[in-house]
């Protein structure tokens, strides 16, 4: 399976979007509160990354979100 076809990653990616959206703040000022390039942020929101658990933290940190919250099904 590639990572592109990943109905989790979509899933997760497309979550942690809209948390980061219903907060105000760019992509680009996102990445730089995670340390990420912005380019990557678009790749995770997209669910093109297989992101770690170490950058899953870093995200979920500065959306100051539970880890739980992008797994939901009804977001």
């Amino acid at each position: 399976m590639k990572i592109s076809e990943s109905k989790l990653l979509r899933r997760v990616g497309a979550n942690l979007r809209k948390l980061r959206e219903n907060k105000g703040i760019s992509q680009e000022k996102f990445a730089e509160m995670c340390g990420l390039h912005r380019n990557y942020i678009g790749e995770i929101e997209r669910g093109e990354a297989n992101l770690t658990f170490v950058t899953y933290e870093k995200i979920c940190k500065a959306l100051n979100a539970d880890p739980s919250a992008p797994f939901s099904t009804d977001k």
